[in-house]
């Protein structure tokens, strides 16, 4: 499961909710031609400590897609999405290809 993000600033607390992590990991993989999280709601784990996230993910990819590229692909795009709109750094993007699917 998830883990939400906490940001403390002198100015306040800034909370974003598990879910609300796990949806933008998803959007981030959608911006890869060929991919998308399997399963929304379960293929997405965002584990946050010490100011560093581990992001681990499940994808379907379209066949005929070259999988170690969309692969390295997502875990970029999920890695730069993820620093750019939350200020964490990410330490790893794991990437787990669980489906082939026909589009």
């Amino acid at each position: 499961m998830s883990d939400e993000l906490v940001v403390t600033e002198p100015e306040g607390t800034i909370v974003v909710p598990a879910a609300t992590l796990a949806g933008l990991v998803a959007r981030a993989v959608e911006l890869v031609d060929g991919a998308r999280v399997r399963r929304p709601r379960r293929s997405v784990d965002v584990e946050v400590a010490g100011g560093s996230a581990t992001v681990t993910l499940e994808l379907a990819v379209r066949y005929g897609a070259v999988l170690p590229e969309v692969a390295t692909e997502v875990q970029e795009r999920v890695a730069r999405v993820v620093e750019k709109m939350c200020g964490v750094e990410v330490s790893r993007v794991d990437v787990t290809i669980e489906e082939l699917v026909e589009r």
